[in-house]
């Protein structure tokens, strides 16, 4: 099994650019599905969970080429409808193909979908929101069949949560439907708005995005387009706390400081000098991490419950006490008796994590208990004293495009082992 070794107590500096967005090109990938022609997505994060969208694109029969950080998919080939259970396993996103599927081929056959354990995340507003639009939704054995048998057809669709997911996943089958759809109560995320944008440049009419209205007016098709991926927020989220728990200074390029407003403000809250322009973000630590009394996870534009991890094992080495409460997943702390190894001291219950301050963490072997808390462990592993190991990495792989050479190029040590 692989697994990274960071040799700690190195201060980082220097510059890197930020990889495009995970949350973001998978999404988009599977919007390939609903285009006559060739697709260019440009800023693509070299990641596992691409590796697997590709996997399952190429299954449906699209062919698909990968050069460096552009992808090319196009769809004009597509055959089948049907997703297998081994690659619907290798990434919880998966569920995103299942509205561009029914869309172009008026049915689709998939199982549940795998990736990170965090709790219940149940995809109940993902098939209500579709047969909203008109597919019939049968479960069998595992399986769900999917049919629009008389084509699916705009409606109003009411989310009881703003699910990033299941906004995706209505934009993704109202695009090809008969009339309008509007979706109240939307997710606003800025990844949700670059799906819609990469969209109407395939030839889409949706509006509202980055609002909790969306309305989709559905064409008849769409055509092949060029797209680049947003920036990577939690990337950035990770180097940034990276430099604040080394008393580093570096500067993250290819940024949008604009999708980080409520974190930006927890860094500042930390003692970190943070400045930013339009396009990169510059974060310095001089003094002690300090205590962040209170912070809470909520949709955005709140603080991201996927930067949650990452800013606990920060805070875990900050002068005072920090109360964390998460407010999206249940069971999101697992990670945190990793961190405990290291010698962070933190305690949970349900929704809440009081992490106490200590002065410095030590080395010691631990694992990724998911996608998030793996890249917290690498954070408090370049603050250890000798060399941390993390195994289980298969987690950090599917989010992170070449995170050991990124922490080289700011001057830290940090490799994998096969």
């Amino acid at each position: 099994m692989s697994k990274i070794l960071i040799e700690g107590n190195k201060r980082l500096s220097g510059e890197i650019r930020l990889q495009g967005a995970k949350n973001s090109v998978l999404p988009v990938l599977a919007g390939t599905i609903l285009c006559g022609g060739e697709c260019e997505i440009h800023n693509c994060p070299n990641l596992s969970d691409v590796n697997t969208s590709l996997k399952i694109l190429s299954h449906l029969g699209c062919y698909c080429t990968k050069d460096g950080e552009v992808v090319t998919v196009n769809s004009n080939g597509i055959n089948s409808f049907e997703i297998p259970d081994s690659l619907m396993r290798e990434m919880r996103s998966s569920i995103v193909f299942l509205g561009a599927i029914v869309a172009r081929m008026g049915k689709a056959v998939i199982s549940s979908p795998g990736g990170c354990e965090l709790g219940p995340r149940p995809i109940d507003l993902h098939l209500s929101s579709l047969e909203k639009l008109g597919v019939i939704i049968k479960e069998d054995h595992g399986f769900l069949y999917c049919e629009a048998p008389n084509g699916l057809k705009g409606t109003e669709i009411h989310l009881s949560f703003p699910s990033v997911g299941a906004t995706e996943n209505i934009i993704l089958a109202a695009a090809l439907a008969r009339g309008t759809t509007v979706i109240h109560n939307a997710a606003k995320e800025p990844e949700v708005s670059d799906l819609a944008d990469f969209l109407n440049s395939a030839g889409a009419k949706i509006c509202g995005c980055g609002s909790d209205t969306i309305e989709i007016h559905g064409v008849k098709s769409l055509h092949g387009a060029k797209h680049s991926i947003i920036p990577d927020r939690i990337a950035a989220v990770t180097y940034m706390a990276a430099s604040a728990v080394t008393g580093g200074d570096i500067i993250i390029k290819n940024a949008m400081p604009s999708h980080l407003m409520s974190v930006l403000s927890v860094f500042k809250e930390a003692g970190c000098n943070v400045t930013a322009d339009a396009r990169s973000i510059r974060i310095k630590r001089d003094g002690e991490l300090l205590r962040v009394p209170t912070i809470r996870t909520l949709v955005y534009p709140a603080f991201p419950t996927d930067a949650g991890p990452i800013v606990i094992a920060m805070l875990s080495l900050a002068q005072g006490t920090t109360v964390f409460v998460e407010n999206i997943f249940e069971n999101r702390y697992k990670y945190t008796e990793e961190l405990k190894r290291l010698g962070a001291k933190i305690k949970t219950e349900g929704k809440v994590a009081v992490v106490e301050g200590v002065k410095k963490f030590s080395a010691a072997c631990c694992e990724c208990t998911d996608l998030r808390g793996g890249a917290a462990l690498v954070v408090a592993a370049l603050a250890t004293e000798g060399v941390t190991e993390i195994s289980k990495i298969e987690h950090i792989l599917r989010g992170y495009d070449d995170i050991t050479g990124n922490i080289n190029i700011l001057g830290g040590k940090a490799w994998i082992e096969h």
